[in-house]
């Protein structure tokens, strides 16, 4: 049995250069100066947390400091200085916590205490943790005392967000940038742990660490920690990571992967609500199936690297629009929605640029037509709006008797050609009855599920042999769900069996509808080779 008086990482915290983990760059750059006894009055560390931005501080401090090798890249971490640095009760190093003490007084009481010679060492070293966190006037306080502090003392400032240090504080200091640590380097570390700790654990069970520890060893440590005090003294496989750490099985990962590829939206849904039953967090196998999805995409060339993108980019998306929500299964969803709504996105942009190559170049007869139909249209709204109705409209036909009958009958040949086409039914007929309609589609949870997202709507008016179904506004959601090809197909033949018709229908949202909608606006549009900017 693993007795643990003290946490991993503590424990096994690098107590000279040479047992750093990654960061050779930084490590070299920190040695040579204190070979050289060249050391900088102040330095700032930043890089993400957990990459040894304080244990390298702490080692400035013991080669500084160091009694037996004096000031040196090697400290021999036996005399009294060493220890007491790194049990952290050295008079001669004061950590400084900024989140705590982040006012303008601490740095004045600071800027009081730093004339004080060093206790016993040669430097007095000040690390400033999370220097991010200062306030401005703080900040204002200490630069005097970064820029020309006494001989004597060293300032180390961490942070992890260094777009929130003054450039005034930047520039006085000497700056290291901190890297995320790779794969190989964290592997190492806790192999070699494990090996001290007698704990049996797969190279996979590591992969698994590192990855969810996203390159930072203190992390990595307290993962591992995590997954050995549940299988303490059995081999730890990775099926037992996966458990310890609520990851999502990558057959799972791969079974949703290709329903996404079949494009079968109800068989996600039904996935969606199966995971979220058997108790997987769904922001955890989101970002699971994210990063999945990119190790996929290295394995198989098959992948589209669009598409790999797209299904990213929709994920992340809805993580972050949705990430106060109560009912985190609603999280799948929107993700589902998302991952439909681009690619129906992308297949009428095909489509409307094939229908408009297609239609690019336009006769002479259509364009006479159009002509003498934008004229009726014209002087037919010219003479319903006119103060006296009656006069305008004798004068107007008493002048252009002739051409209207000639421009009527061409009309009407046009749309006897249209009609042969279709049944013209009466809007009326479905508005009567689209209670007993709706009523058709209670029977069976799919069904109840469209009669539910039908709420509010209401046969609208005809365009040919089409049902225009008006939303209610902010139901778009709704909207497109019940114009998924499927729920369509089925509301439209419940439609036809209850009217005894022949007709599709379309669906369209109070807020979009506008007189692009009319047959003669498109035309008009076209005439002009124009285009809707905006809907009022």
């Amino acid at each position: 049995m693993i007795i643990l008086n003290i946490t991993l990482y503590r424990k096994y915290r690098p107590q000279n250069f040479d047992q750093i983990a990654g960061q050779e760059v930084v490590t070299r750059a920190i040695k040579n100066s204190l070979r050289e006894n060249r050391l900088s009055h102040a330095y700032l560390f930043t890089g993400p947390r957990g990459v040894g931005k304080t244990t390298i501080a702490r080692l400035i401090a013991k080669g500084v400091n160091c009694l037996k090798n004096g000031v040196t890249d090697n400290p021999c971490g036996e005399c009294e200085n060493c220890r007491e640095i790194s049990q952290g009760i050295s008079m001669d190093m004061i950590e400084i916590d900024a989140a705590s003490n982040r006012g303008i007084d601490e740095i004045r009481e600071l800027k009081e205490k730093i004339n004080y010679q060093p206790v016993k060492g040669r430097k007095k070293i000040y690390i400033i943790d999370e220097v991010h966190m200062l306030t401005k006037e703080a900040f204002n306080a200490l630069l005097k005392t970064l820029e020309e502090p006494p001989s004597h003392v060293i300032f180390i400032l961490a942070t992890t967000e260094i777009d929130k240090i003054p450039d005034t504080v930047v520039s006085r200091c000497q700056r290291y940038d901190f890297l995320p640590i790779d794969k190989n380097d964290i592997m190492k570390l806790l192999k070699n742990v494990a090996e001290k700790e007698n704990i049996s654990i797969t190279d996979e069970s590591l992969e698994l660490i590192y990855k969810k520890s996203e390159g930072s060893a203190r992390d990595s440590f307290s993962i591992f920690e995590q997954v050995i005090s549940n299988f303490s003294g059995e081999e730890i496989t990775l099926e037992k990571t996966q458990s310890a750490l609520g990851v999502v099985p990558e057959i799972v990962l791969s079974e949703f992967l290709e329903l996404i590829q079949k494009d079968d939206k109800e068989k996600l849904i039904d996935f969606i609500d199966r995971i979220w039953e058997d108790g997987i967090v769904m922001e955890t196998f989101l970002k699971d199936f994210s990063y999945y999805l990119k190790e996929q995409f290295k394995k198989d060339s098959n992948l589209d690297v669009n598409f790999v993108l797209e299904v990213i980019s929709a994920i992340f998306f809805t993580l972050n629009e949705f990430k106060y929500e109560e009912d985190k299964r609603l999280l799948g969803y929107v993700l589902i929605n998302e991952l439909y709504k681009k690619r129906e996105s992308y297949k009428k942009e095909t489509i409307n640029q094939v229908e408009f190559d297609n239609k690019s170049s336009v006769n002479k007869e259509d364009l006479s037509n159009i002509k003498q139909e934008i004229y009726r249209k014209v002087m037919r709204d010219i003479s319903k709006n006119s103060l006296d109705t009656g006069k305008a409209s004798n004068n107007f036909s008493s002048q252009n008797n002739s051409s209207e009958i000639n421009n009527a009958n061409k009309m009407n040949d046009t749309e006897k050609i249209e009609k042969q086409n279709f049944v013209e039914y009466d809007i009326s007929l479905f508005k009567n009855s689209w209670n007993d309609i709706r009523k058709a589609l209670g029977s069976g949870s799919k069904n109840m599920m469209l009669n539910a997202l039908l709420n509010g709507t209401i046969p609208d008016h005809m365009e040919k042999n089409i049902v225009m179904i008006k939303f209610p506004i902010k139901n778009k959601f709704q909207k497109q769900i019940v114009m998924e090809p499927k729920n369509k197909k089925r509301i439209e033949e419940v439609v036809n069996e209850v009217c005894g018709t022949d007709v599709e229908i379309q669906a369209f949202s109070a807020e979009e509808f506008f007189d692009k909608n009319d047959e003669f606006c498109s035309k008009v549009l076209k005439f002009f080779d124009g285009e809707v900017i905006e809907e009022r």
